[in-house]
């Protein structure tokens, strides 16, 4: 079992990126609170890694901190949640907004995030209240790396499109931060338009 990356981060994509360790590419699914932390492509990065073992597959899944392995982990032992959808919760909320919203059973909350009904929610809260892992500070999210203004828009539209977002509503969300006249790096508005949209 993999516990563990540390390499040359090759690529970056909200949902995934490629560490390249000892001349072997390794494909990773990550969720946006870790992806939030990594720099741009040619660092170092560090990874705690979850290797899921199917039949047909295995694929790694990687986290910037031990609170995010440790929900994730949590969250893929509530009946009816496999890597994917638990990953999709983790990029819909911070980790320590998800600790609160099962500690206070705000399913309101947790049905917020894309691909999250409410039996879900309801699962979720009720399976993982007594299971949530003792530490509960997260690990901020630091910001890097930047995209050209002219691509912007559409990068942001392909990110949310991908994590589950309707594109109508993504569109929306998107347009709103434009008028605005915010000028922010990729990542930090990828995070103003997942606030709007959650709001």
């Amino acid at each position: 079992m993999i516990a563990l990356l540390t390499g040359r981060l090759l690529d970056k994509k909200p949902n995934r990126v490629v560490v390249d360790v000892g001349g072997v590419g390794y494909d990773v699914a990550v969720p946006l609170s870790t992806f939030y932390t990594l720099g741009d492509a040619g660092v170092t990065v560090s990874l705690r890694i979850h290797t899921h073992v199917r039949e047909d597959a295995i694929a790694l899944f990687g986290f910037a901190t031990a609170l995010e392995l440790a929900l994730f982990e949590r969250l893929i032992g509530v009946s009816g949640i496999g890597p994917r959808v638990a990953l999709a919760v983790l990029s819909g909320i911070e980790p320590a907004e998800l600790v609160r919203a099962v500690r206070t059973q705000n399913t309101a909350r947790l049905t917020a995030i894309p691909g999250v009904g409410k039996k879900t929610a309801e699962r979720i809260g009720l399976e993982l209240k007594d299971r949530l892992p003792p530490a509960l500070v997260a690990e901020p999210g630091a910001p890097a790396g930047a995209a050209d203004g002219g691509g912007l828009r559409d990068d942001l539209l392909s990110a949310l499109v991908n994590l589950g977002y309707q594109r109508a509503a993504a569109e929306k969300a998107i347009d709103r931060m434009v008028e605005r006249g915010d000028e922010a790096s990729f990542e930090e508005s990828l995070r103003a338009v997942l606030r709007s949209l959650t709001r």
